[in-house]
């Protein structure tokens, strides 16, 4: 899956635009290599988030295109 998109459905970020411009920014990793929007996301990946001057790290543990709210913490864990 698209890393925009796991973002978007994992809830992460909110929206899909926001992820993007979050790629562009540089501010998203996929283990510890800057990723752009387009990079694909595998279960085991680490990604870390820069929002503002917080930093979120996350491990993926399940892909789905589709997800309940209550469900999305089931994608992934807090590093």
């Amino acid at each position: 899956m698209r890393l925009d998109k796991y973002l978007k459905v994992s809830r992460l970020i909110k929206r899909r635009t926001i992820a993007n411009e979050a790629c562009d920014a540089g501010r998203v990793m996929i283990n510890d290599k800057p990723a752009k929007a387009s990079a694909i996301v595998k279960i085991g990946d680490n990604i870390s988030i820069r929002f503002g001057n917080k930093d979120v790290k996350i491990e993926v543990l399940d892909i789905q295109e589709t997800v309940r709210k209550d469900d999305a913490k089931e994608l992934f864990r807090y590093l």
